[in-house]
């Protein structure tokens, strides 16, 4: 799969100007024959607690993301606000489908609700926790997405990775906390043992700085693909049999050393 993370300056509750931003990321990634791009959390508001204005109920980001996956025969992932009351930090991904003798249309892949709204801040006394790990298929990979805040509690990680080979992470991460991230993102793929898939915004906003440091992780912990700061597209082809192969090999090694404990102490 030909991947890319889409690192955004954000403007704040601004959805007319975000769509237009990402829909030049859009045309940027399919000119490059991109299978798959990803956008940060709450991607055409940033981390909004005015859920009254960025909260939805009629679906207008799916809806507006769905048209572009048709038009331009690309998988997206973004995250938006579920609902203007009992709201929910969402992230979704669409994907273009041909029907023979329809026009093209798109359909919603997995669509996940934040399970570790960041308590820390305020984040859990306007949205409302998730229940649920989701899990969906695309370009041969099996994918799980998160975000942000979820990047700290290693469990999730490794109840999805029974199955995934890709995990995403949609972010608003701090610069002031950027060595977290880098950390945190590298430790998931070297326990898991899968790719890794960052995708924080840059810019600034409310005072906070963001350095983006969107990345792409192979599952031995390395840096495949990177962006410090500024806007742009973060671009790797990544490969499913790199994990199994990863995998494969070391459960081989855990196996010898296992036969080998028990030949010594049996």
């Amino acid at each position: 799969m030909k991947l890319a993370l889409a690192q955004m300056e954000i403007t704040f509750e601004d959805k007319t100007k975000n769509k237009e931003t990402a829909i030049e990321f859009i045309k940027q990634a399919a000119d490059q024959n991109v299978d798959m791009i990803l956008f940060p959390e709450m991607t055409l508001t940033g981390f909004s607690m005015n859920t009254s204005l960025v909260g939805e109920d009629n679906n207008e980001t799916i809806e507006f993301f769905k048209k572009l996956s048709s038009e331009f025969n690309i998988t997206i992932g973004f995250g938006y606000v579920q609902g203007t009351t009992n709201c929910r930090n969402n992230f979704s991904v669409v994907s273009p489908q041909k029907v023979p003798g329809d026009a093209p249309t798109s359909v919603e892949l997995v669509n996940y609700t934040k399970i570790h709204p960041f308590s820390f801040g305020s984040e859990s006394k306007f949205y409302e926790s998730g229940n649920e790990i989701k899990l969906f298929n695309a370009f041969g990979f099996t994918i799980a997405p998160f975000i942000c805040y979820d990047l700290r509690f290693p469990e999730i990680f490794q109840i999805a990775s029974k199955t995934a080979t890709l995990i995403t992470v949609a972010s608003t991460w701090p610069m002031k906390r950027r060595e977290h991230w880098i950390t945190l993102l590298k430790a998931r793929a070297i326990e898991n043992q899968c790719y890794i898939a960052g995708i924080n915004r840059a810019g600034e906003e409310n005072g906070l700085i963001y350095s983006g440091d969107s990345m792409i992780i192979d599952p031995l912990g390395n840096i495949v693909s990177s962006l410090y700061m500024e806007e742009g597209l973060v671009i790797a082809d990544i490969l499913q049999d790199d994990v199994i192969k990863i995998r494969e090999r070391f459960k081989l090694k855990e196996d010898r050393k296992d036969s080998l404990y028990c030949s010594l102490y049996r």
